[in-house]
């Protein structure tokens, strides 16, 4: 019988911290020991002392905190194993962006699958999601709602087709701009794609992990007023906000989320986060003997596996 460790992980003001460890996983402020999943601002925080990530998460974090990225950097790549106060951890693919992973713990003979992010829609733009059992899976919950179902990206991405009016397109510029910019180059060929002055550093980083054919340019304000059709110019959502008065051209904002749809010309649901049916997929293939839930709302895991599995929710 696995005796699995009711408080291995818990919540605390710093984040998810593993007192067997003395590390925490993805902190919400500056810690001794940070293990980071993927270079997300609300999964990696600046200034930590030691830092344990995959090689292109530490590039995105000091391409945007410079000097308060971290103090010192222990680089791993998928499925190379390290120990941290006793506890081995292996990085595993999360298929959510580049260099983004899974984190599994092991400590006496019982396995911890940390998610991190993930998603399972293919995406050539990061590594594909892998699949590992464990006997303890802490899945983030983000869209873990039964009445959510996140569409083909494909399809989505095709309804821009279906008009040749320029784009401002919304969207988080680490992970979903790239993701965007190659849908956009292989399923609407016929537009062009200009990104946002923020963007085109994180795009640089792809290029340095070898994605490399993404068709785009730098946003320039006359290549937009001289072509007044089929130009896209993706942009954060903090830019997107301040057009409020934009003209001659459509306000499209990529993301699962519904609120994000509201007030734009079109809705475009492209998530890089799982939904219901693919969570329940991926416990399916983990196969744990309990779930922990986190980042978001577990309420809905746990009536699902009501007497089937124990569901826990840490935050």
């Amino acid at each position: 019988m696995k005796e699995i460790i009711s408080d291995f992980l818990v919540m605390t003001k710093q984040g998810l911290y593993c007192a067997t460890g003395n590390f925490h996983i993805d902190p919400t402020s500056s810690v001794k020991t940070a293990v980071i999943s993927h270079a997300h601002g609300d999964h990696a925080c600046r200034n930590n002392v030691t830092v344990y990530c995959t090689p292109p998460t530490q590039a995105f974090m000091k391409s945007r905190y410079g000097k308060a990225s971290g103090h010192e950097f222990r680089l791993f790549e998928y499925f190379q194993s390290f120990d941290v106060g006793g506890v081995k951890i292996t990085f595993i693919s999360a298929g959510h962006i580049l260099g983004s992973a899974q984190i599994l713990l092991e400590y006496k003979n019982v396995s911890y699958l940390y998610t991190g992010d993930y998603k399972v829609q293919p995406d050539p733009t990061c590594t594909p999601i892998d699949y590992f059992r464990a006997d303890v899976l802490i899945t983030e919950s983000t869209f873990a709602n039964p009445t959510t179902h996140h569409p083909s990206d494909v399809e989505e991405i095709k309804k821009l087709n279906t008009f040749s009016d320029n784009v401002l397109l919304g969207a988080y510029g680490l992970g979903k701009a790239q993701r965007l910019n190659y849908l956009i180059n292989k399923y609407c060929p016929q537009k062009a794609v200009h990104l946002h002055y923020s963007i085109l550093p994180i795009h640089r980083v792809y290029e340095q992990y070898g994605v490399d054919f993404l068709r785009y340019s730098p946003y320039e304000r006359k290549a937009l007023k001289s072509n007044l059709e089929n130009q896209i110019y993706i942009v954060p959502p903090l830019t997107f906000n301040s057009y409020f008065r934009a003209t001659n051209l459509k306000k499209v904002f990529a993301s699962g989320w519904e609120r994000l749809q509201r007030n734009n010309d079109m809705s475009l649901y492209i998530s890089d986060h799982v939904d219901w049916g693919e969570i329940l997929e991926y416990i399916c293939v983990v196969d744990p003997i309990e779930i922990w839930t986190l980042h978001g709302d577990g309420k809905y895991l746990e009536e699902h596996f009501h007497a089937k599995v124990p569901v826990k929710i840490l935050n």
